[in-house]
């Protein structure tokens, strides 16, 4: 075997970090040569997630203490707030240009920089870079992201919701100006900084929509759904969440287009993901929970019939920090690397 690809993490403290962390810790080609976190600066990673102690890791660093030029890094993983992110790989990839990133914040997923400064509220500051990434869906993207320097890691509802919905707007099997998308999300989509709405007594025993009718990801939902059906598409997406850690849950609601039953839009995402790895349609009629996706890189479908003639009911789920952003952002790795795209991601659910 070659010599292992050196890899760093910025912004490890974070619950995608972690996820990073925990993946690539069993990753055989690749050896984790830099973490940052810059309030936690000094601290073993273990201090930070006790469940690291027994392994030896680089200690935190914070990123202004990085000299690019010499880190001599293969690939970076940008796990940094919106906006912070630009003004970083802007600095790194101009000092270290043959490093690789793979940057899972909301930074580089918009093509149109007004879109951007529309949904994010303030002006892109890293357009050249823009322009070059690409967009890191592997199941539509692949051959793009093998040749990529800065792919950006889909969102995790976006994910969710893209992997049924594109190969049924590209083969134009649904009316695309009639999907309604009902979503829920753990609590770790919110992140890890302290929120007075995100205390246990605030979440705990119920549930509750949020960005009603605003929320950022419809940008990307919209960009990607236009993509595949040749048209723009401005899609009913409504977020909730929910009192779990982990998971996205997608509900969603369609018409087929042209006679097209929800047999003939399973038998579709059948043939379209037979051969894919991280994606199961499930028997026509059945629907996947979130619980049988936990922990792994997978994403389950299920179709079913409406009682609405003409109408049908897609269940999508996945789990948020795993195949919604770090799982899927070390499989674009794996693809930017040259590996098999399984390395080190292909372990099952966790069941219960």
């Amino acid at each position: 075997m070659s010599a292992k690809k050196t890899v760093g993490i910025l912004g490890a403290s974070g619950y995608t970090g972690a996820e990073l962390v925990r993946l690539l810790l069993r990753h055989p080609r690749v050896e984790l040569a830099l973490l940052t976190a810059d309030r936690r600066a000094g601290q073993a990673m273990g201090d930070v997630f006790p469940q690291f102690a027994p392994y030896d890791l680089p200690k935190l660093v914070s990123i202004d203490s990085v000299d690019w030029a010499k880190a001599s890094l293969d690939l970076v993983f940008c796990a940094l707030p919106h906006a912070t992110t630009q003004k970083v790989l802007k600095d790194l990839l101009a000092k270290s240009p043959t490093t690789k990133v793979v940057d899972l914040s909301a930074d580089f997923r918009l093509d149109d920089p007004a879109a951007y400064a529309k949904w994010y509220g303030h002006e892109h500051h890293a357009l050249e870079l823009q322009k070059e990434a690409v967009y890191g869906l592997v199941e539509v993207y692949r051959r793009e992201i093998k040749k990529a320097r800065l792919v950006a890691n889909p969102g995790c509802y976006t994910t969710c919701a893209q992997l049924p919905l594109v190969p049924l707007l590209k083969a134009k099997a649904i009316e695309p100006d009639e999907i309604v998308i009902d979503a829920k999300s753990g609590m770790t989509g919110a992140g890890r900084s302290a929120k007075e709405e995100m205390l246990f007594s605030e979440v705990s025993e119920g549930f509750h929509a949020y960005g009603v009718g605003h929320h950022r990801h419809m940008a990307e939902l919209d960009q990607e759904f236009s993509k595949a059906a040749g048209k723009e598409v401005l899609v009913s997406f409504t977020p909730h969440l929910l009192p779990m850690n982990r998971g996205i849950f997608s509900t969603i609601y369609v018409r087929g287009r042209r006679g097209k039953t929800a047999q003939d839009l399973h038998d579709i995402l059948v043939k379209q993901y037979e051969k894919e790895p991280f994606v199961y349609v499930l028997p026509f009629g059945k629907t996947p929970q979130s619980r049988h996706v936990r922990g792994s890189n997978m994403t389950f479908i299920g179709v079913a019939n409406d009682r609405i003639p003409g109408r049908a009911i897609i269940v999508s789920t996945l789990d948020n920090l795993t195949k919604g952003a770090s799982g899927q952002a070390v499989q674009n790795m794996n693809l930017v690397l040259g590996f098999p795209e399984t390395t080190g991601i292909d372990q099952p659910a966790l069941f219960p």
